[in-house]
């Protein structure tokens, strides 16, 4: 089965002495915004992603814990490598929508964790994908958790001149 580039990038890279930090690295210059949290995906497969993030200065909110909306930016990055593993190169994805629930104070650095129950059958019609995100301190207690859903449809066929 064919995967999504960015996948295939993981596949290549992960196992290799500082794989895991290049391939992070090439996701930031992909996506400039992530580099505010500076992530480190740890761990891709289809239907699941782990990523973390230090707590640094440039994450504090005015009580220096990390910034809610910084979490929901680490949320973002775990459900899109997510969708990358997951979703075939024959479909595309786009965020459509996020729920969070700040439940704890963040006050260490954070791990997020992206993980479907299940992994759907992408066919020819579009279907919304809900991708559960939990985000942990060092200590493993959860401070935020959410949903984000993602609309999965096949990409259309380009006319060949």
């Amino acid at each position: 089965m064919a995967e999504n580039p960015t996948f295939a990038m993981w596949r290549r890279l992960s196992g290799k002495p500082g794989g895991r930090q290049l391939f992070s690295a090439a996701l930031c210059l992909r996506v400039p915004y992530f580099r505010t949290v500076l992530p480190s995906v740890r761990e891709l497969r289809p239907g699941r992603c782990v990523v973390r993030a230090p707590k640094w200065w440039g994450v504090y909110n005015h009580i220096r814990t990390f910034h809610a909306i910084a979490a929901c930016n680490l949320a973002e990055i775990a459900m899109g490598m997510l969708a990358e593993a997951t979703v075939p190169p024959t479909h595309r994805w786009l965020p459509k929508g996020m729920t969070v629930r700040y439940v704890a104070k963040a006050e260490t650095s954070l791990t997020a964790v992206a993980e479907l129950p299940a992994i759907p059958e992408f066919g020819d019609e579009g279907v919304d994908l809900d991708v559960p995100v939990t985000i942990t301190d060092t200590a493993g207690t959860p401070v935020v958790t959410g949903t984000i859903t993602i609309w999965v449809t096949r990409k259309k066929e380009r006319a060949q001149a």
